[in-house]
């Protein structure tokens, strides 16, 4: 029986008042939907890499129900945090890891379809991280917009959800978002 999203809500309230016993009654409803995201990025990651999809999954679950500073909106707003979380964790791993064996290479990802850059390109993960700070420093929806749905796996209209503004906002922005950062990996890219 899939989880409601009131159970889930319900629980990240009781999260939040600082039951500890929360966590281990959440852990049953976001599981598989974690472990799905999880594997998504890692699919992307290089064949040697690792990080296994149950580790990422368990050290962002350790992450997320330490949060003390967060107010759980819903469901949604979890699944983004999560994927927030879950991108953080990949691009430190690929730092340390690039800066240990590889002398700083850098390591790459196929981009998804759903941001169709370019189909079949790579892109360097820490590069798109790189993009994306400063894309968050120049529009902080777009970058967020971006976080959601490319790492989030979030649809349109769960982002448009989470983050409060309508559909065709969210389209926008994501269209205008893509744009800028194709120009700026690709820039990246000619410069190296």
């Amino acid at each position: 029986m899939a989880p409601h999203s009131e159970d889930v809500t319900l629980i990240l309230r009781d999260l939040e008042s600082g039951d500890r016993r929360a966590a281990d009654r959440l852990m049953p409803f976001v599981y598989d939907e974690l472990r799905r995201l999880a594997s998504h990025y890692l699919k992307n990651e290089r064949p040697d890499h690792t990080l296994q999809p149950t580790a990422l999954v368990h050290e962002a679950y350790l992450r997320l129900v330490d949060q003390t500073r967060v107010n759980w909106q819903n469901r949604a707003h979890f699944f983004a945090v999560a994927a927030s979380m879950m991108r953080r964790i990949l691009v430190d791993h690929a730092r340390s890891h690039n800066a240990q064996k590889h002398g700083g290479r850098r390591q790459k990802l196929s981009l998804d379809e759903a941001i169709s850059f370019s189909k079949g390109k790579d892109l360097d993960i820490v590069a798109l991280d790189d993009a994306l700070g400063d894309l968050a420093r120049l529009d902080p929806e777009q970058s967020r917009i971006v976080e959601l749905r490319f790492f989030g796996g979030l649809t349109l209209e769960e982002t448009a959800e989470v983050t409060g503004v309508s559909l065709s906002t969210v389209r926008r922005e994501w269209e205008m978002a893509k744009a800028w950062l194709y120009d700026q990996l690709s820039n990246d890219e000619r410069d190296s």
